[in-house]
This record gives C-alpha cells, structure tokens and sequence, in this order.
C-alpha cells in the first residue's frame, strides 16, 4: 500500500523491495510457527483435557498399592534377617544332674567381659570349679571359667535362640549367625544386585513395551518370586527368589512416576512428582506395623507381597502413557486416552479439538522413527554429561541413603518405633522441600537437601554416644532429609530426559544408583577397621553428591523433551551465561 502511494519511483523501488522480503519471508515464518505448534501440540492437549483433573487424581489413587509396598520390600531385610540374642544349644543334660538352667549355662559356657554368655562358643567339658565359686554367692563368683583357649570350642549342637523379639527370621531358620552371619548381610546384597539388573532391563524394555504392560508383569512376577522365597526350603533358593523378586521390583520406580507425571501438565508435574514420593514414606511407617503383628518372617515376606495382588487388578483402570503412545506411533489409542481423559476431566465439550489428524502430525514430531538404547545416553555431549552427573548423584543419593535405612538399632528407641519414626519424618521433610521446588527449582532443592543430609551425619561423627538423645534428634532430622531426597531425585532425572530415551535414561541411573544401594551394606562392616569409617563414608558420598547437582541444568517449569534435539536445546539456554533463567521458563512453558 505505501509503494501505491509513492510519489516518485524511488520511493517506489524501496518500498517495493521492502515489501518483496515481507513476502517471501511469510513461508519461513509459518513453517517456524506450524513446528512450534506442533511441538507444543500434546501440552496444549494435556492443558484442553483437564491438565490435572479427577482423570489424573485417580492415577495417582491406583499408583499407591504399587509404590507403598515398594518400599515395605525394600527394607523389609530390617525385619525378617535380624539375628536374635542366641547361644550354644546344650545337650547331654543328664550328665549334668539336677543343676538349674542357670547353673548349666555357667559352668557349660563361658561369660564374655560385660557377664553375658557367649553366642558363639561353649566349653568343652563342664567347668564344676565354676559351680562352686557359684554357691558361695558374691563376691567369689566369677565372670568367665578357664582362659586356656584350648578349653573352648564353636557350638556343637547348634544353637537356641531368644524368641522375645521374633518367632522366627533368615538367622534362626538357617542358623545363620557367627561364622555364618555374614549371609544375613549377603541376602541384602543379593536382593539389590538383582535390583541393580532389573533397572536396565526394566528400562529397556519399558521404552520398547511401553510403561503400563511392564507395570502388569513386575506386578505379576514380583508376587511369583516372592511368595516362592518365602516358602524357600533352604538359604540359596531364598537367595535366588529374593534376588529375582528384586529385578521385577525395580520397574516400580520408573514406572509408577511415568504413568504418574506424564499425564500431568506441567503446572502440577511437580505435585505428581511429590505424591508418589510420599507413597515410599507410607510404606515405611507401614511396615513396622505390620511386621510387629506378624512376627515370622515367612509370613511377613507374603503379608508384604499381598497387596501386588490388589496392584494387579488395577491396573485394569491405570492407562497408558500418552506420551509413550504418541512416540510409537499408536495415534488411535492415544486419541481414544485423551478424549476419556476430557471427559472424565469435565471437559467433554473440548474433545473436538482432540482429533487423530492434529495427534497425527503429533506423533510424527515426536515419534523418533527407530528404537534407542542405553548407547544414545552418550552420542551427544550434553546427554553425556547429563547422564554421567545424574549417575553420580544417585549412586551417592542411594549409598548413605541406604546405609542409613538399614541400620535401625543403636538408638534410644526400639526398632519398630525407629522405623516408624523413620517414615513419618519423611513426609513434613518432603512437603517442605515440595514447596521449595515450585520457587527454587529442582537443582537447588536436591542439592541442599543432599548437602544437610551429608552435614547431620557428619555432626553425629563428632558427638559423643554418651548424648544419645541429641545424637537420636540429629539422625532423625538427617533420615528426614534423606527422604526427601528422592523427592526431587527422581522428578528430576525425569525431566532431564527426552521421552525417547526418559525410561533408558532412568534405568542407566537406576542402574548406578542401585549399585550404590548394594554396596552400602557391605560399607557398614568396616567399622571393625575403625568404627566412625562407615559414617565418614556416607557422610563424604553425600556431599559430593550434593556439589556434583550443580554441574546439571535447572528443569523447573519447562516442557518435558520430547526428542534428543529438544534436550541439547534445553541445555543450551538453561546454561547460556547471557539468557535469563526466567526468560527460559517463558519460552519452554505454556
């Protein structure tokens, strides 16, 4: 219109051209527009569906049996491999005559320094000279019989064990204690070294298969593998059940905060992330409950396990992925999820805008036209060094959290109140650190949590044992913080990765993390070498876990990445030192 109205040719010739590069730049522009459309396409979805509405809520209803007794298996080794107060079983007790309990174990086995009778050892003929200090009363009678080593040997006959406590465990049904109590340890270890397998296998195969079809078979096989350990007929068919029980058991991590976050707009990704972390604190205040009702441990083991039972007929009500439909291609079923979802959501009036063409040119953004595996976590720089720093962080995230978790005794309280307390601390904890992370981010929220955690062991190192109430206070704000590590931990690794490779990715970092996990047991017989080394150990993991957070770019209110492109684009502005950090959120979100 300004070139009409030229008044010379000049004029013309500039307005002319100017409108000429207008024009030709309408293409480029709607292209640009038509991409970001749809790559923003299945959030705008989610948001027209309900974004967080009653569809959503009662996925994350079904995802509690699955989660709480998740953790009710994971430290249930606290409970059924406890090695009782026991001793050498005594046997030719007609030789002895008509002396009284107390005087058998007196003069058939020898008291250690503190005036308890030795668990391990016993004489090898009766020591009368005992007997005899015994009648004449204090101050004659002694603690111990002969020093001559030769005069004791290990437990002949076996051994009786006390029953106060537990009616039956792993130790008293296998005898697994002095040279053997060992095992009770290596059956813990055993358990997550299958955990660290299924973490990659279940990641794999969760990407490929898809999340709700793998939830039904760890479902499935988890009840299969633990109900055979808990009738197992000997130590090494426990050990094998138990492992394999661990390698199903894995996949409901990953899982369970799939199905859980990706139906969730971004707005409230972080409260999905929250919940079913607070399902793992459940379980842990629940488990105590009921392993002090139940005090056998093969009938604890199934107590346990029976609520997969409930976790299986659920899963007729939880749906699938959508994100995961989309990326394989699967328009139809996603659609008909979408359109359920608006409509269970209050926004039926919406679903026309849910149509099978606009999710057609969906899945074609998003679908990645090839299988991925563990190898893309490192073809390119950025997903290299995000999956090498996020390792690290839950290798040293699992460690000193485990290496806390199992070990329950030491403490003023009992051990049933010690695990109780341990899982209702999580939750205030974590509801702080959830209302941290919709201001601070995720980043900033895993670091200092992990940072404290790392500086409540390190006070307890230095604090005599004599101030067992101040020591008992700071381990219970540690194991607090400890919880809601996870909080943050596993949101966050999956929002890191893009959804080709979010259940690879999560599966790598499984992986390492449960490698952690299986080597914190093993951490805490090094005290024999020095007893403060196991907490120095957790205390060091901590904080360098908690240092090396840093070296991660910040996902807080971002789109979750679709591709590996989305991901190295993320990077690149969240760490540009010339954007701002909030002009990234305004360009990732909606």
């Amino acid at each position: 219109m300004v070139a009409t109205a030229s008044v010379n040719y000049p004029m013309f010739a500039v307005f002319r051209a100017l409108s000429g590069m207008s024009i030709s730049a309408v293409p480029i522009i709607s292209t640009a527009l038509l991409k970001f459309q749809y790559r923003m396409k299945l959030e705008e979805l989610l948001l027209d569906a309900g974004g967080f509405g009653r569809f959503q809520i009662l996925i994350l209803l079904l995802l509690v049996i699955h989660r709480a007794t998740l953790s009710m298996h994971f430290l249930l080794h606290n409970f059924i491999s406890v090695v009782p107060p026991h001793r050498c079983t005594l046997q030719n007790r007609d030789v002895l005559g008509n002396l009284t309990e107390e005087e058998m174990l007196l003069i058939s086995i020898p008291r250690e320094p503190d005036g308890s009778f030795s668990s391990c050892k016993m004489y090898r003929e009766p020591q009368w000279d005992l007997l005899e200090n015994y009648t004449l009363g204090p101050p004659y009678i002694t603690t111990w019989g002969s020093s001559n080593a030769s005069a004791l040997q290990a437990c002949q006959h076996g051994w009786d064990y006390g029953h106060s406590q537990f009616m039956s465990t792993i130790a008293t049904e296998w005898d697994l204690v002095c040279e053997r109590k060992w095992l009770t340890q290596a059956s813990a270890t055993f358990f997550f070294i299958g955990v660290t397998v299924g973490a990659v296998l279940i990641g794999y195969l969760s990407d490929r298969y898809g999340r709700r079809t793998m939830l039904l078979v760890c479902c499935v096989c988890s009840v299969v593998f633990a109900m055979t350990a808990a009738v197992a007929l000997n130590y090494p068919m426990f050990v094998v059940f138990r492992s394999l029980s661990g390698v199903t058991l894995s996949g409901f991590p990953m899982l369970t905060t799939a199905l859980g976050v990706e139906w969730v707009d971004t707005k409230h990704r972080t409260l999905a992330g929250f919940l079913t972390s607070m399902y793992w604190s459940i379980g842990i205040m629940l488990l105590p409950l009921v392993a002090y009702l139940i005090r056998d441990w093969r009938w604890l083991l199934i107590a346990v396990t029976c609520p997969y039972l409930l976790g299986i007929i659920s899963i007729w009500w939880i749906p699938e992925s959508v994100r995961w439909l989309l990326t394989k291609g699967k328009v139809k079923e996603a659609h008909a999820l979408l359109v359920q979802c608006s409509s269970m959501n209050g926004q039926a009036h919406l679903s026309s805008n849910i149509n099978t063409e606009v999710l057609s040119k969906v899945a074609e953004e998003e679908n990645p036209g090839r299988h991925y595996s563990f190898i893309d976590l490192f073809r390119t720089p950025v997903l290299t060094k995000v999956s090498i720093c996020a390792a690290a962080v839950w290798c040293g995230a699992f460690v000193s959290y485990y290496g806390i978790s199992l070990n329950i005794t030491g403490f003023e309280l009992d051990m049933y109140m010690t695990q109780f307390l341990f899982g209702a601390v999580e939750i205030p904890f974590k509801l702080a650190v959830y209302i941290f992370m919709k201001k601070g981010g995720r980043r900033h929220a895993l670091a200092w949590t992990l940072l404290i955690f790392g500086f409540c062991i390190g006070i307890n190192i230095v604090i005599p044992e004599f101030f067992g109430g101040l020591r008992t206070t700071i381990a219970v704000i540690g194991k607090g913080f400890a919880g809601a590590i996870f909080t943050t931990l596993i949101l966050f690794s999956t929002e890191l990765y893009p959804t080709v490779l979010r259940h690879n990715g999560f599966g790598f970092n499984s992986f390492i993390g449960r490698i952690g996990t299986s080597v914190a047991p093993l951490i805490l017989l090094l005290d024999e070498a020095w007893k403060p080394l196991p907490q120095v150990i957790y205390c060091s993991v901590a904080i360098l876990s908690g240092l090396v957070t840093y070296c991660l770019h910040e996902t807080f209110n971002m789109r979750l990445p679709e591709t590996v492109k989305d991901v190295e684009e993320t990077w690149d502005k969240a760490m540009s030192p010339t954007v701002d950090p909030k002009e990234v959120i305004q360009m990732q979100t909606f």
